[in-house]
C-alpha cells in the first residue's frame, strides 16, 4: 500500500491525524484498578484523584534543576510517585549531535557531570523515584540519538550512566524501558540494572486503519510486548500510553487500559501520555494530539 493509499483510505474512513477534537472530552481517570499515572504538562489530571504516578521528562542538558524539586513538592502534595524519564540529548552549539558524539561522550566520561548535576538533585527528593534512562532504545525509527546502537555499546552506555546515578542517589529505582519490539531483549542490561520494565503503547485508529485494515486493541499490541518483558521476571508498567481516534475507539482503549486481568500477572501500572506527540509519525501521519481533553469524539 503507497503513502497515499494509506492517507486516502483514513480520509475515506473518516478518521484524524492530529486529532482536533469536535468537542472538548472529560479528563477523567480511566476506570479500573491499576495504578495509574500521567505526563501532564498542562495540569489537568492535577486536582484528580486515582493518580499515584507523576510523570516528568527533562533532558540532561540545559534543564533547570531545581524544577525537579517543584516537582517534587507537587507530587508529595498529591500522594504521587515521581518517574523521571531522562533523555541524554547533547548539544553543539544550537545543534543536536549524533550517536557516535553521544556514544564516545559516555565512554569517556564527558556526561558523568551531566548524570552526577541530576542525581544529586533526585537524592533529595522526598518522592519515591524511578529513573528511566534512554528510553526505547530498540526504536528503529531515527527519533532518538541513543536507539538502535549496537547492544553492547547501549548496554554499556547504560550501565555506566546509570552506576553514576544510584552511586549519587542509592534509593532511587531504575526502569528499563524499551519500545517492545521483537529485538529488545538484545538490550537488556541486567537484573541489576532494571528495577521494573517499561514499555510503549500507543493506539492511532488513523495508523491502524491504513495499516491494518481494522482498529487495533490494547491488547493487540501490548500483548506480545508485555510476553517479552515478562520473561525477566520484573514488574512490567506501561510507561507511555496514548490513545486517539473517533468515540468507539476512544472508548475501547479507555475501558481497557486499566483493567487487571491474569493474562498480565506482572503488570503493575500505566501512565499516560497527555500531550501532543513531539515527533512526527512516519508516512505523513503528523503529530497526534494524544491529550484527553481534545480527543475527538464523533
Amino acid at each position: 500500500m503507497t503513502r497515499r493509499e494509506m492517507m486516502a483510505g483514513a480520509a475515506a474512513l473518516g478518521l484524524t491525524v492530529s486529532a482536533r477534537p469536535a468537542f472538548a472530552a472529560d479528563v477523567s481517570v480511566p476506570p479500573g484498578s491499576l495504578p495509574f499515572g500521567v505526563y501532564d504538562p498542562d495540569g489537568d489530571f492535577a486536582d484528580l484523584s486515582g493518580v499515584v504516578i507523576e510523570h516528568l521528562f527533562l533532558p540532561w542538558e540545559d534543564v533547570f534543576l531545581p524544577s525537579l524539586n517543584d516537582a517534587d513538592s507537587y507530587a508529595l502534595e498529591r500522594n504521587r510517585a515521581l518517574l523521571v524519564t531522562l533523555e541524554p540529548w547533547t548539544w553543539s552549539r544550537s545543534e543536536r549531535n549524533t550517536a557516535q558524539y553521544l556514544r564516545r561522550g559516555i565512554e569517556r566520561g564527558e556526561y558523568d557531570a551531566n548524570m552526577i548535576a541530576v542525581a544529586d538533585v533526585l537524592a533529595t527528593l522526598q518522592s519515591p523515584v524511578t529513573l528511566r534512562f534512554a528510553h526505547e532504545m530498540d526504536d528503529k525509527s531515527g527519533q532518538f540519538i541513543w536507539s538502535d546502537w549496537n547492544p553492547d555499546d547501549y548496554i554499556a552506555a547504560y550501565r555506566r550512566m546509570t552506576d553514576v546515578a544510584r552511586d549519587r542517589a542509592p534509593k532511587i529505582n531504575l526502569m528499563w524501558s524499551p519500545l517492545g519490539d521483537e529485538n529488545m531483549g538484545d538490550y537488556y542490561p541486567g537484573d541489576d540494572y532494571a528495577d521494573i520494565v517499561g514499555l510503549t503503547v500507543f493506539g492511532l485508529q488513523a495508523w491502524d486503519q491504513a495499516k491494518f485494515g481494522r482498529d487495533q486493541t490494547f491488547d493487540d499490541i501490548f500483548a506480545p510486548r508485555y510476553a517479552r518483558a515478562a520473561t525477566y521476571g520484573k514488574p512490567v508498567a506501561v510507561a507511555e500510553l496514548g490513545y486517539v481516534g473517533n468515540q468507539s475507539y476512544v472508548s475501547m482503549w479507555r475501558d481497557r487500559v486499566r483493567q487487571e486481568l491474569p493474562d498480565y500477572p506482572s503488570l503493575v501500572g500505566v501512565s499516560y501520555f497527555n500531550q501532543r506527540e513531539v515527533y512526527p509519525w512516519p508516512e505523513g501521519f503528523g503529530a497526534p494530539d494524544w491529550r484527553i481533553k481534545n480527543q475527538v469524539l464523533t
